[in-house]
C-alpha cells in the first residue's frame, strides 16, 4: 500500500481538516483530496464522512487508523533496518527549522559527524510541529527547536543560547534609521516576536520578512539593509566590514532546545549528540 496515502490519511484523522493536513504535510489541499480519494478508491470504501466544518472518520476508517499507523511504522523501522545492514552499525536522524540551520546547526554539525564514525546520521529541515509528530511517532530521533515541545513523552533539554545581534549594511547607529531604512524581520520564534514588538514599537512595517536568517542576510548584502542576525552567521562579515553591528539598538538571545523520546532505543548515541551540541562554541 502506498505510503504517501497512508501518511495523508493518518494527518487528516488526527486534524480532521482537510486544509491543516495540508499544512502539516506540506502539500496543497487539493494534493490531500486526492490523496484520500485514491485510497478509498483502492480500498473500495468511503473512510470520511464530510459535511461542512465536520469531517468524521466512517466505521471502515476507524478501522483502517491502527492499520495504517502500524505499517508506517514497520516501513520506517525496515527502511532503518536496511541502512544497518551497511557497514555502519547505528543510525540516527536528526532535524531542525530552517533557521536553526542557518543561527546553529550549519556551524557544528561537522563536528557530530567526525566524532561518530560508527553513526550514520540522517539530517533534515523540516517545520517545528511536523518535527514534534515524527518524534511521537519514533520515526525521528533529535529534533532541533527554538520552542521547546512541552509534551510528557519528550524529553528535552537546553544546549545553546544564541545571541541575536542587530546588524546592517550602513555604518550608522540611529534607531530610527535600524527599522526604517529597509529594515528586514526574521521570524526568530515566539518570545523573539514579543520582545521585538517592543523594540520597534512606533516604527513602520518592516521593508522584507522571512523566517530564514540566510535569506535576510542574502537579501541585506545585495540590496543594503538591516535585521536581526545570529551572531554566528554575522560575525565574519562583521569583520570584514561588510556588515556593521548597531550599537544602539538591543541584542536579543534564542535558547536553542533538543527533544528526543523518552522510549527511543538509541538513547546513549542520542544523549551523544545532545552533548556535542551543546559544545559548539558561538
Amino acid at each position: 500500500m502506498d505510503k504517501e496515502l497512508l501518511k495523508t490519511f493518518v494527518e487528516v484523522s488526527k486534524t480532521r481538516h482537510f486544509g491543516r493536513a495540508a499544512e502539516n504535510l506540506y502539500i496543497t489541499q487539493s494534493a490531500v483530496s486526492f490523496r484520500i480519494r485514491q485510497l478509498e478508491q483502492n480500498l473500495g470504501v468511503s473512510l470520511f464522512t464530510r459535511q461542512r466544518n465536520n469531517i468524521q472518520l466512517t466505521a471502515a476508517g476507524e478501522r483502517l487508523l491502527p492499520h495504517a499507523k502500524m505499517l508506517l511504522t514497520a516501513m520506517q523501522r525496515a527502511r532503518l533496518d536496511v541502512a544497518l545492514a551497511s557497514n555502519r552499525q547505528q543510525q540516527l536522524s536528526l532535524a531542525g527549522t530552517p533557521n536553526i540551520w542557518d543561527a546553529y546547526l550549519h556551524f557544528g554539525i561537522n563536528q557530530v559527524i567526525s566524532s561518530m564514525p560508527e553513526v550514520s546520521l540522517v539530517a533534515e529541515v523540516k517545520a517545528h510541529q511536523e518535527s514534534v509528530r515524527l518524534l511521537l511517532e519514533r520515526t525521528l530521533d533529535i529534533a532541533v527547536l527554538f520552542d521547546p515541545p512541552k509534551v510528557d513523552e519528550l524529553i528535552v533539554r537546553q544546549v545553546k543560547n544564541l545571541s541575536i545581534i542587530p546588524v546592517s549594511t550602513f555604518n550608522y547607529t540611529n534607531r530610527d534609521d535600524f527599522f526604517g531604512k529597509q529594515y528586514i524581520y526574521v521570524d526568530w520564534g515566539t518570545s523573539f516576536s514579543l520582545w521585538h514588538a517592543k523594540q520597534c514599537e512606533g516604527a513602520g512595517p518592516p521593508y522584507f520578512r522571512t523566517n530564514t536568517g540566510r535569506i535576510a542576510l542574502e537579501l541585506i548584502l545585495q540590496c543594503g539593509g538591516s535585521a536581526y542576525l545570529p551572531k554566528m552567521l554575522a560575525a565574519d562579515l562583521i569583520e570584514e566590514r561588510k556588515l556593521f553591528l548597531v550599537g544602539t539598538v538591543s541584542r536579543s538571545f534564542r535558547e536553542v532546545f533538543v527533544a528526543y523520546h523518552k522510549g527511543n532505543e538509541q538513547l546513549e548515541h542520542i544523549e551523544t549528540v545532545v552533548n556535542l551540541l551543546a559544545s559548539f562554541a558561538e
